[in-house]
């Protein structure tokens, strides 16, 4: 319980010092002059560098282990948010901007990874359902602690906080945190179908339908990332230019897409388990089928009308967030095993991060070259969601023909 706890509340953690600055943009804008585009390609870096250092963090990963990996990337990540706090020109911040993203990469594959040792496949449905609600709840809590600080502060109070509550969470983690069970003298968690002699053999064990499989999930989530970030960056960005709301209700109102993700995660993770047989493919899909039909409201309804904009975010963050969170979680532990569930969450994590790199640079030309116009953006949100569901309907395809068991 200390293990799940520790970790849970890790990769909360790292949010601290990963969503402030999408937050305080718009002060960035009017303090500093940086432009929409300037903003746009700051964010663009950091999602580039995260993207990129997924893989080796996953591979690192693997060969280090997850706590060494979780304590230098939380240690930099704060590093880089004091930086930012001090920084006055652009060029500084997108140094730091590409060492934070490769901090922030080691957070999800070595959080996976420690959790695929703890549990096995028949409970990860429900204990990943759970567990992957710290990407939520990190969000919602970094979003509201940022807004309350910048409400009553100024951006640099902001993200000095952030850093502070993240070190608080360091400590926690290298107290609390440990690799296995067996490091503290438990037995090994095994799989029903794991013969004994098939952990830590240091081979991969993938077959050319697992390698398929990793790929396929990884480009489902390179769409379904696109959506996350997008709303993630440039929702209170465009509730403040587009609605003309203060900084601090912008934010308050983009927290909604979280909360409204923490019951999703968990409804799904239950019911892959309980209904679906520990797959996770089916339910996912279903609820991507209704994520998209979420879109489909912000498109044609959210332009107009706030509350409507705000009841859509709501509805794609209950729908998203939980295929997001149980595909690279317990997907990444049943496609790559417990020997390599660390490299498969890195890579799909990793072709996953992709998306939010287009969506940065696409997005932010859309917002100056279309004069602020909402349409095209909630146009590319909508087609990324039909594509996301193209790419699952695959692997629920593969599943009945044998090749997979996602």
């Amino acid at each position: 319980m200390r293990v799940f706890a520790a970790t849970w509340l890790c990769y909360a953690g790292y949010y601290f010092c990963r969503r402030p600055f999408y937050l305080v943009k718009s002060q960035l804008a009017a303090d500093l002059g940086f432009s929409t585009s300037t903003l746009g390609a700051i964010g663009a870096l950091f999602l580039v560098s995260y993207a990129i250092a997924q893989f080796l963090a996953g591979a690192l990963g693997n060969r280090f282990g997850p706590r060494l990996m979780l304590l230098v990337g939380m240690a930099v990540s704060m590093a880089a948010n004091l930086g930012f706090g001090v920084a006055t020109s652009s060029a500084a911040f997108f140094v730091l901007m590409t060492v934070n993203g490769v901090a922030q990469a080691t957070g999800w594959s070595a959080g996976v990874g420690t959790m695929a040792c703890w549990f096995n496949r028949q409970e990860r449905g429900r204990v990943m359902g759970v567990w992957a609600t710290n990407f939520q709840a990190g969000g919602v809590a970094a979003n509201l602690f940022a807004a309350l600080l910048l409400e009553r502060f100024d951006w640099r109070v902001a993200l000095f906080s952030s850093v502070a509550a993240l070190g608080a969470v360091w400590l926690v983690v290298l107290t609390n945190q440990r690799n296995r069970p067996e490091d503290v003298g438990l037995p090994v968690v095994r799989d029903q179908d794991e013969a004994p002699d098939s952990v830590d053999d240091g081979k991969l064990g993938w077959t050319r339908d697992a390698t398929v499989n990793v790929v396929l999930v990884g480009l489902y989530y390179f769409f379904l990332k696109l959506i996350r970030y997008a709303l993630w960056s440039w929702v209170p960005f465009v509730l403040a230019r587009n609605y003309h709301l203060e900084g601090s209700e912008a934010g308050y109102i983009a927290t909604l897409f979280d909360v409204c993700g923490i019951p999703g995660v968990i409804v799904t993770g239950w019911l892959s388990d309980r209904v679906f047989g520990a797959r996770r493919a089916g339910i996912s899909l279903l609820m991507t089928v209704a994520m998209t039909l979420s879109c489909l409201l912000l498109y044609s309804a959210g332009q107009v009308s706030v509350p409507m904009f705000a009841v859509a975010i709501a509805l794609i963050g209950f729908t998203l967030y939980g295929p997001d969170a149980l595909l690279t979680g317990a997907g990444a532990m049943d496609i790559g095993s417990r020997r390599a569930a660390t490299l498969a969450a890195g890579i799909i994590s990793g072709i996953g991060s992709c998306g939010p790199v287009v969506q940065e640079l696409v997005i932010a030309r859309m917002l100056d070259s279309k004069g602020g116009d909402l349409g095209p953006v909630f146009l590319l949100l909508l087609g990324s969601a039909v594509a996301a569901a193209a790419m699952l309907t695959i692997v629920v395809v593969r599943n009945r023909l044998g090749h997979s068991n996602v």
